[in-house]
C-alpha cells in the first residue's frame, strides 16, 4: 500500500487531517471528510422539505438525524465512486492524489469502508417512517448508476441533480406526507427546483476538470456549455428559482412568500455575476458559497413553513 497523503487539492480542513492518526487519513479522505460541502449539499434539499412543512422547529431532532444521514451516506456514495472510478481518476491531474488511485487504500479495504458508512445510513433510516423509508430506499438504484453518467450522457450533472435532492422526497415525505394520499405537489416543486439548482453548481464545479476530461473522455455540463457556461448556469438558477416559487405558491398563495426567495436569487445571481469559468480558483470558492445559499433557502422555507 502506498503511503496516504495528508490531504487531495481540494481539502478544505487541513488541521483536522493533521489530527487523525495516519492510518486514518486515508479512509476520511475517501468519505471526503476534508470537505464538508458535499454533505452540506447533501442534507440542506431534506431540510428544506422539514422547514417548509412547518416542522423545523418541532421536529428539530429529524434534522440532526437527516445531518447525519448525509455526512454518512455522502461519504458512502464518494467511495463507491472513486471504486467505480479509481482508473479514470489517475488520469486526471484534480483526482489522481485520491486513497484509491493512488494506492493509498487497497479495494478491499474501500469495499470494507462502504459497508460501514452504508451500516451508519441504515440507523438513520431505521428513524424515519415507512413512506419515508420506502423513498429513501428507492434513491439505491441512482445513486448506483451515477458514476457510470459521465460516461455516456454529456449531462452526469442532472443525474446528479435527481441523487443530491433526493432527501427533498424523504423530508417531505416524513414531515408532511406521511402517506400516499398525503399532498405530494409542493414537495416535488420544491425536488425539481432543487434539481435544477445542483446542475447549475455542478456545472461550475466541472469547470475545475474541463481540460483533463477532455483528454480522458469524461463527459461533463461544463463541457457540453462551453462558451456559453455562464447563461446555462443563470438559466439553471432561474428554473431552480421559478420551481421553488411555485412550491411556496401552493402552500401559501401569497406574494409575501415569494419575498423569501428573494435573499438566495441575489446570493445566486452573484455566483453568475461574478464566475470566471477559466479561472479553477473562482469556480471552486462560488460552488462552495453554494453552502450558504443551502442557508439562505432554509431560512425562507422556515419563513413559508412556520406561517402555514
Amino acid at each position: 500500500m502506498a503511503s496516504a497523503p495528508e490531504t487531495v487539492p481540494d481539502t478544505e480542513h487541513h488541521g483536522l487531517m493533521r489530527l487523525l492518526p495516519a492510518a486514518a487519513r486515508p479512509f476520511a479522505l475517501l468519505g471526503r471528510f476534508d470537505r464538508p460541502i458535499g454533505w452540506w449539499l447533501l442534507f440542506w434539499p431534506g431540510a428544506w422539505a422539514i422547514a417548509l412543512a412547518g416542522q423545523a422547529v418541532a421536529r428539530w431532532d429529524l434534522l440532526l438525524w437527516f445531518l447525519l444521514g448525509s455526512i454518512a451516506m455522502r461519504g458512502a456514495g464518494c467511495v463507491y465512486n472513486d471504486i467505480v472510478d479509481r482508473d479514470l481518476d489517475r488520469q486526471v491531474a484534480r483526482t489522481a492524489s485520491r486513497p484509491l488511485a493512488s494506492g493509498a487504500v487497497s479495494l478491499k479495504a474501500a469495499w470494507a469502508w462502504l459497508l460501514i458508512l452504508c451500516a451508519i445510513g441504515l440507523i438513520v433510516l431505521l428513524q424515519l417512517r415507512t413512506t419515508a423509508q420506502i423513498v429513501a430506499l428507492a434513491s439505491l438504484a441512482l445513486v448506483a448508476a451515477y458514476p457510470f453518467m459521465k460516461r455516456i450522457t454529456w449531462w452526469p450533472q442532472a443525474w446528479l441533480g435527481m441523487v443530491f435532492s433526493w432527501a427533498t422526497l424523504v423530508g417531505w415525505a416524513e414531515a408532511w406526507a406521511q402517506d400516499w394520499n398525503g399532498e405530494w405537489a409542493p414537495g416535488l416543486l420544491l425536488y425539481a427546483g432543487s434539481i435544477f439548482w445542483v446542475i447549475g453548481y455542478d456545472t461550475i464545479y466541472a469547470l475545475q476538470d474541463v481540460e483533463d476530461d477532455a483528454l480522458v473522455g469524461v463527459r461533463s455540463s461544463a463541457r457540453r456549455l462551453g462558451a456559453r457556461v455562464r447563461p446555462g448556469v443563470a438559466l439553471f438558477y432561474l428554473a431552480a428559482l421559478l420551481l421553488w416559487g411555485a412550491s411556496f405558491w401552493m402552500l401559501r398563495p401569497d406574494p409575501l412568500a415569494l419575498v423569501a426567495l428573494l435573499p438566495i436569487a441575489v446570493h445566486l445571481a452573484w455566483q453568475v455575476l461574478t464566475l470566471a469559468p477559466a479561472d479553477g480558483g473562482n469556480a471552486l470558492h462560488r460552488f462552495r458559497s453554494n453552502r450558504n445559499a443551502g442557508l439562505l433557502m432554509f431560512a425562507a422555507c422556515f419563513v413559508v413553513g412556520q406561517t402555514l
